[in-house]
């Protein structure tokens, strides 16, 4: 069976798209911060048959990383890797001139040095698999200038430049960098929490990334209402 590394995996996108793995007969390797509630996440998906390792931990701590890498090459290697862990840099989002220096510190850790940490740790495994994949989950903020979201999304914005110089230097993986649009999530509620406009489930923009696993197209950066919109 294919194997999945899924950061930031207990609730939101990143469950909605184990559960879709699951499904489909992916053994996972699922992280998050929050131990219990990743505990029931894994429970739940492990119903499908499945084989899942739930391990808490924080993406940036080099030795969780290491911990995700040695669980995945424990269930035969890793054909998947997505970063889907996210920081903010501030909740609730402010203006550049009021944000934290150690909020962005923190947003350029989790949603850059993390995921490129991660990408060198597992990319011996990818390079083995037959069809060695890498999703960086992005954002609409990493390409357009929205007020209040400078700092996160200027660290999706390195993100998404990390990935497409993968994709440079692995012609053999595919790098896609994923902006799964808006969505109703606890990030969204985190970083405008006087935005009360009802946004889609997580699940619903699933089918897109699931496409990009079907068809495997070229390495580069995706839209998911694009690739709904083409069903």
């Amino acid at each position: 069976m294919p194997v999945a590394i899924i950061t930031g995996a207990s609730k939101g996108l990143g469950r909605a798209l184990a559960e879709a793995l699951a499904a489909r007969g992916w053994d996972l390797v699922l992280d998050a911060r929050t131990a219990e509630v990743l505990k029931e996440t894994a429970a739940a998906l492990a119903g499908h048959g499945t084989r899942v390792t739930a391990l808490p931990g924080d993406v940036t701590d080099p030795a969780h990383r290491a911990e995700l890498v040695a669980a995945a090459w424990r269930l035969g290697g890793v054909d998947l890797l997505v970063h889907n862990a996210s920081a903010l840099g501030a909740e609730p989002l402010t203006r550049l001139e009021g944000l934290p220096l150690d909020g962005l510190r923190r947003a350029l850790e989790v949603n850059v040095v993390a995921a490129l940490g991660l990408v060198q740790e597992t990319l011996p495994l990818l390079r083995a698999a037959e069809a060695g994949t890498v999703i960086a989950v992005s954002s609409d903020a990493a390409a357009e200038a929205y007020e209040t979201w400078g700092g996160y999304g200027a660290s999706k914005a390195a993100l998404d430049h990390l990935a497409a110089v993968l994709a440079e230097e692995e012609p053999r993986l595919r790098v896609w960098a994923v902006d799964p649009g808006d969505m109703a999530t606890d990030l969204y509620a985190a970083a405008v929490p006087e935005d009360e406009e009802a946004r889609p489930e997580p699940a619903s923009v699933v089918p897109a990334f699931l496409r990009l696993l079907d068809e495997r197209p070229v390495s580069g950066r995706y839209g998911a209402p694009s690739l709904l919109e083409g069903r």
